[in-house]
């Protein structure tokens, strides 16, 4: 992590030292329930971002509970993520949670602000944030062109965590540089994420942030909102 470049959201991790080499086959079935549950926080997700628009908009905060929820939610899904698809970095099972749990080798958190602005809520999430989706959907897939010729790339993240586990595999070791770099990667999607779903006005940087490690999270300055 760069000194001086804390963000209001936080993603840390850490590779467990005895991570198994064939574990990784059977994560994505053993995290089945979790995927269930998430199906439905997601749902909860949204409805609690259409509810907090109008929060902001009207008031310039985001209801201190509404928003607990969603980093809630961002939580659930990073642990999972991290078990079962993405960097595939710990055999230890995620817990049903929204709470943080310090001891999880997977934590995200999020800055609470004061204040937000009433006129950024307008525009942040769909006209701001438009390059950032381009770069998400090459990061994570999903993303092609064209209509009888679609092209569906599987997305930077997965393919990169494909190959650290492979490599795992055959020599017992997760490879320490990749890890950095695939938590750079995730680290900048959920800076998009927690922008995109108003939590913050903080626009996400393009740069990558490497390391499994972060600063702590900066305080966020009340906005003054436009009139």
């Amino acid at each position: 992590m760069i000194p001086g470049t804390a963000s209001s959201v936080r993603v840390e991790a850490f590779v467990d030292p005895r991570l198994s080499r064939w574990m990784w086959l059977v994560k994505w079935f053993l995290a089945i329930p979790h995927y269930i549950v998430l199906f439905f926080l997601w749902i909860a997700f949204s409805v609690v971002t259409f509810v907090a628009f109008f929060a902001i908009l009207f008031t310039g905060r985001y209801p201190r509970s509404l928003f607990d929820f969603n980093v809630g939610v961002l939580r659930w899904n990073w642990r999972v993520g991290y078990y079962a698809h993405t960097a595939l970095g710990t055999d230890q099972y995620p817990p049903f949670t929204l709470a943080d749990v310090p001891d999880y080798p997977a934590r995200l958190d999020v800055a609470y602000p004061e204040r937000l602005s009433r006129g950024l809520v307008l525009v942040k999430w769909w006209l701001l944030a438009i390059p950032q989706y381009i770069v998400v959907g090459i990061l994570v897939g999903g993303w092609g062109w064209g209509d009888e010729d679609s092209w569906r790339g599987v997305g930077l993240i997965p393919f990169l965590s494909l190959v650290a586990v492979i490599i795992l595999t055959f020599t017992g070791r997760y490879p320490a540089h990749l890890f950095d770099f695939l938590l750079g990667l995730v680290r900048w999607v959920a800076r998009v994420a927690a922008y995109a779903a108003l939590m913050t006005d903080e626009y996400p940087p393009f740069r990558l942030d490497l390391g499994g490690r972060e600063s702590p999270l900066t305080k966020i300055p009340p906005t003054e909102s436009p009139r």
